[in-house]
């Protein structure tokens, strides 16, 4: 019979209390994973384990099964009005195999004993089709097999906050931004996920995660002078509770949000030129996200994501690991899953690989690239290791792992550098404030980006607003003319709950950590004219 919401329950509550008191111990023998008759063992374990004995059992040289149940909840407003809810959950199981080097990979929601165990034969069945084309056979990093519980620490699971609670707070949002004079109107909005993921391998891996993740979102518009001026504030996804809700006291600070729409009715129009640019973190995350995040993806460098998400200018690996001078030497990129409240926080991912924190810039020089077990071994002889950064995810049960971008972030300069100095060192500077609209092309290279505020800087000081602004550069020519880097007590942590890549695309969860740094000499253009 297929699990209820009373087994579900208990299962979490079995893995909570695991976690509190240690991992869970497994035996293998050499044929097969067996799981304990402990009492109270979680149901969905013992379904994922006999999905990958089934799979062995059929021919598998290797298998994992994923159970996955995902709670997915958005609330959106404008002024007084609900004008959304979605309240989703979907639970699921999907195995993949390799026969002979070759992937096979199935997915059912009917997650009973029968159920995975044609799942796991059907993904055996498509190994074996596909081996008959003419690719290298996979070969996987070794990766030690690990047991046990995670779960994000939080304080208030979000996704049992009463709706009349969280719509109460939007409310109050939106009424401390229509206070303000000219503000005619206002939206705000939550984001929640609890994931509950299971994964079981045949290499002796058993693991079980619960993800927690918040967001909230806010925008006022303005009205004056014969104009509209629309202002979102930057509030990113965090792996944490309710409490993180909380903290960003959205209608306490709704007001000096909204007086940012209101000042920008009367921003002056940019005169386009070179300017030093002074990017803060709430603008600079996304150009690291898509300037340095997307091209040092090691399956996008080698062209797999060619007809979908594009290329990489960083190619071919052999004259760019250790070679490229991505920027200057003080520049030092972060890949990691670590992070304290990132979205990208794990004990391991989809693949059972620990999570990693490792350098893909250092120096300023290109060092690697974000790999899964199956790419670490491509690039193995330059690297000189075969050990996989714990880069692979899926977004769903049904959806098939690979290589899913980590927490990419710009780590702060070791001297205690402030915005404030960067400013005061500047003689004629654009400063920009939050993200905008943006383009890039398929390798990454060239690209503008714009944002939502934005400041002149004249002699050492911001001396007003400006509109219709964008900057534009290549990638390596921007990052090498960075020439201040803010300190440790100006790193912020941006990021996404939603990055698309793969086809079908999946959506990945990522956080950017950066702080304020200035771009000597950058082409600004007038967004208005064009110019």
């Amino acid at each position: 019979m297929s699990p209820n919401r009373r087994d579900f329950v208990k299962a979490s509550a079995v893995a909570a209390a695991a976690t509190a008191v240690g991992p869970r111990i497994l035996t293998a023998a050499p044929n097969r994973i067996i799981v304990p008759n402990a009492p109270g063992e979680a149901y969905s374990e013992e379904l994922a384990v006999e999905a990958i004995n089934a799979a062995r059992d059929a021919g598998a040289q290797y298998a994992d099964a994923r159970i996955g149940r995902y709670r997915r909840q958005r609330l959106t407003t404008r002024e007084h009005q609900i004008t959304g809810v979605n309240d989703a959950e979907t639970y699921g199981i999907g195995v993949r195999t390799l026969v002979d080097g070759a992937w096979g990979f199935a997915a059912t929601a009917n997650v009973t004993k029968d159920g995975v165990v044609r799942c796991a034969r059907e993904a055996v069945r498509l190994s074996r089709a596909a081996k008959k084309s003419n690719r290298k056979p996979v070969e996987l990093a070794p990766s030690p097999p690990v047991k046990g519980t995670w779960i994000t620490p939080i304080l208030r699971d979000p996704v049992d906050v009463p709706i009349e609670e969280k719509v109460a707070l939007l409310f109050a949002t939106n009424e401390a931004a229509l206070k303000v004079p000219k503000i005619r109107f206002c939206t705000s909005g939550l984001q929640l996920l609890r994931e509950v993921k299971t994964l079981a391998t045949t290499e002796g891996t058993l693991i079980t995660q619960t993800f927690i993740r918040s967001e909230a979102s806010f925008s006022a518009t303005a009205a004056g002078n014969g104009i509209t001026e629309s202002f979102t504030e930057e509030l990113p996804p965090q792996s944490r509770g309710w409490e993180y809700i909380e903290s960003l006291n959205l209608p306490g600070n709704a007001a000096s949000w909204a007086e940012v729409a209101v000042e920008k009715l009367t921003a002056k129009s940019v005169d386009a030129g070179a300017y030093d640019l002074i990017l803060q973190p709430t603008n600079l995350w996304l150009t690291i996200h898509e300037s340095i995040g997307h091209p040092t993806e090691l399956d996008r460098a080698l062209g797999y994501e060619a007809n979908f998400a594009g290329t990489s200018f960083i190619n071919p690996p052999e004259k760019m690991i250790g070679k490229l001078k991505y920027g200057p030497d003080f520049m030092n990129i972060r890949g990691d899953r670590v992070q304290q409240y990132s979205v990208g926080l794990c004990a391991w991912d989809d693949e059972g690989v620990p999570a990693d924190d490792w350098l893909i810039i250092d120096k300023g020089i290109f060092k690697e690239y974000q790999t899964t077990r199956e790419q670490a071994a491509w690039v193995a002889p330059l690297t000189g290791t075969k050990r996989s950064h714990g880069c692979s995810y899926a977004d769903s049960w049904d959806s098939v792992q690979f290589q899913r971008m980590p927490n990419v972030s710009l780590m702060p300069n070791e001297k205690d550098v402030t915005l404030n100095d960067i400013v005061s060192a500047t003689d004629r500077g654009v400063m920009i404030r939050n993200i905008g609209s943006w383009s890039i092309d398929h390798q990454r290279y060239n690209f503008s980006f714009s944002g939502q505020a934005f400041y002149e800087v004249k002699g050492g000081k911001v001396t007003g607003m400006l509109k219709d602004v964008a900057y534009q550069a290549s990638t390596p020519v921007f990052w090498n003319s960075m020439d201040m880097l803010g300190g440790k007590s100006t790193y912020w942590l941006g990021g996404t709950f939603s990055d698309g890549k793969g086809e079908p695309s999946q959506s990945n969860s990522i956080s950017h950590g950066c702080v304020p740094a200035r771009f000597k000499k950058v082409d600004i253009i007038n967004t208005a004219r064009n110019v």
